[in-house]
């Protein structure tokens, strides 16, 4: 090995990925490790910034070569000029059971023939049998406070807080566990979170969603660089429905829940989904950030038009309502309203 390379850290940062019985895809990112510490709930906000820069400070590798291999199968892929890679595995002849799916990963750097300079394990969600729907929604201001109508209340919590001190809206993982289980409880129903915000800040959103009993699913988030930073809002929606899109047609057999927020473009966005795939979308659930009167009027329009369709559209003020909703639409079991209740008043 090339005395240059001996003092580089090479690793591969595996995204969850998603599949069916037929085909397994697994994202990811090589990089050069940046040493990015790991949080505790007493971290000073300097630590966190730190950690934040690091997160931002990366180091990535292109042309790397990715070996994967899942039971007897491989597949490889290259990353791209920022380090991105995406592997399909077609699974021609293999009998999946369970939902999570490990897959093993191996990196061989650029211009290298044979060495394996760093493994890791990736994990592939695959909906159950049982699945009556899946549920696609955004993170910010939806899931957790991140405060996107505000540019300096935003940038205070991005830039100086880690995963132990974010705040989920109250009641949110009460009402997620409940879709996920769905009306029998045992339904698995598969959750994919859409978000425009920035790959860099992957881990520690997983690191988010298990602390605070969120369930898992896999993450479709943006390159980090000027075409995120300075985009105008009405930007935003080209990269949601196109990875909604992926998932709707990945997942053909399953209508989908939208959940989202008004504080930007979510409303717009799912009606323009149920535009582009009617009799797909079974209800949009939207919480009520942004209370100026000229918004709500435009979201009730919006709700009106969907509504012209077969999809529920409910502009909801916290978790507990939707909850409620999705009850009365025999989405989750009614028995789970009063966790939910319970979580909200933690």
């Amino acid at each position: 090995m090339p005395a240059e390379r001996k003092n580089r850290r090479w690793l591969i940062e595996p995204y969850l990925g998603y599949g069916t019985a037929t085909r397994l895809v697994l994202p990811g990112r090589v990089l050069k490790d940046k040493g990015v510490i790991e949080s505790s709930k007493l971290d000073s906000k300097w630590r966190n910034l730190r950690n934040t820069f690091r997160r931002f400070a990366t180091g990535e590798v292109a042309g790397a070569r990715i070996r994967a291999r899942f039971n007897d199968i491989e597949a490889t892929g290259v990353s791209d000029g920022e380090g991105y890679f995406r592997i399909e595995i077609e699974l021609a002849g293999v009998t999946l059971t369970g939902v999570w799916h490990s897959v093993e990963l191996e990196l061989h750097p650029p211009g290298d023939a044979h060495p394996v300079v760093a493994t890791a394990t990736g994990e592939v969600l695959v909906p159950p049998p049982g699945a009556r729907f899946g549920v696609i929604s955004d993170v910010d201001d939806t899931v957790v406070t991140t405060n996107v109508t505000s540019t300096l209340k935003m940038l205070t919590t991005v830039l100086f807080s880690n995963a132990h001190v974010r705040t989920p809206f109250e009641g949110i993982a009460g009402f997620y566990q409940a879709l996920h289980q769905g009306l029998s409880g045992v339904e698995g129903n598969p959750i994919f979170y859409v978000s425009n915000g920035p790959w860099n800040f992957y881990g520690l959103l997983v690191e988010f969603f298990k602390l605070n009993r969120i369930p898992l699913g896999p993450l479709f988030l943006r390159d980090f660089g000027p075409q995120l930073l300075f985009a105008p809002k009405t930007a935003h929606g080209g990269h949601k429905l196109l990875q909604i899109g992926r998932i709707l047609q990945a997942y053909e057999h399953l209508p989908f829940i939208l959940i989202g927020d008004s504080g930007e473009r979510d409303p717009e966005i799912y009606a323009e989904v149920v535009r582009q795939h009617p009799q797909r979308i079974r209800a949009i659930y939207i919480r009520s950030v942004d209370q100026r009167p000229g918004r709500l009027a435009g979201i009730a329009k919006l709700a009106d038009e969907v509504k012209k369709t077969s999809t529920q559209f409910v502009l909801a003020p916290d978790s507990a309502f939707a909850a409620a909703h999705a009850a009365g639409e025999g989405l989750i079991a009614s028995s789970a309203l009063a966790l939910i209740g319970a979580d909200k008043r933690l």
